[in-house]
């Protein structure tokens, strides 16, 4: 039988999980070098030893709020392809860049964690590639494949950044576009609307 957690346990996990809450909020705000471990402790209500403790320096920090970030999208993604049953290759392309566009609405510091991160010689881009984003890329590539768009490597590399910027942008910029257009993105009308344009521009009706 499984022990329940004592309350020191339950604590320790409390305190770690509004740390890594905190860490991705931060890091995508300002950047690695930008967000400082005594910011983060500060937004997250704790003592910055207690990074230490947790993480043992900000590089593991880092690591455990991307894991935690791109987690939650492949749990989003693999929940999907277990609950549903599509009518087609096409359907099912659509329906997943919806589900990203969901995803990105609601967690929009998606972008801007990956944004701040583009020096070609920082190991923390060779990690996040080879940790989570070539398998994303792979798996876009594939049922973007099935539904007959993707025909090589470079198309898959465009339309794969498309659908990054396009599905997120929006929802990251949300305070311009409201006060530039009047349209909230987070508005459940908008995201359904801005959810149903990019799976169209990635995957148009047959003609």
């Amino acid at each position: 039988m499984t022990r329940p957690p004592t309350t020191r346990e339950q604590q320790r996990r409390e305190t770690r999980a509004r740390l890594i809450d905190s860490a991705v909020t931060l890091f995508a705000a300002r950047g690695y070098h930008g967000a400082s471990t005594r910011d983060i402790a500060a937004d997250a209500g704790v003592s910055q030893g207690l990074v230490a403790y947790h993480f043992q320096n900000k590089d593991h920090l880092w690591r455990a709020a991307a894991d935690h970030l791109f987690a939650r999208l492949g749990e989003a993604i693999t929940w999907r392809m277990k609950s549903t049953s599509f009518s087609d290759a096409r359907e099912m392309a659509r329906t997943l860049i919806r589900d990203y566009v969901h995803f990105a609405a609601h967690h929009p510091q998606i972008l801007r964690f990956m944004a701040h991160e583009d020096d070609l010689a920082d190991e923390r881009v060779a990690w996040l590639v080879d940790t989570h984003l070539r398998r994303l890329f792979e798996g876009f590539g594939a049922f973007m494949g099935l539904a007959g768009e993707v025909t090589d490597l470079a198309t898959a590399a465009h339309l794969f950044y498309v659908m990054a910027g396009a599905g997120s942008v929006f929802f990251a910029v949300r305070a311009e576009c409201l006060k530039l257009t009047g349209v909230d993105a987070r508005s459940d009308e908008a995201i359904e609307r801005h959810a149903n344009l990019v799976a169209h521009l990635l995957v148009p009706d047959a003609k």
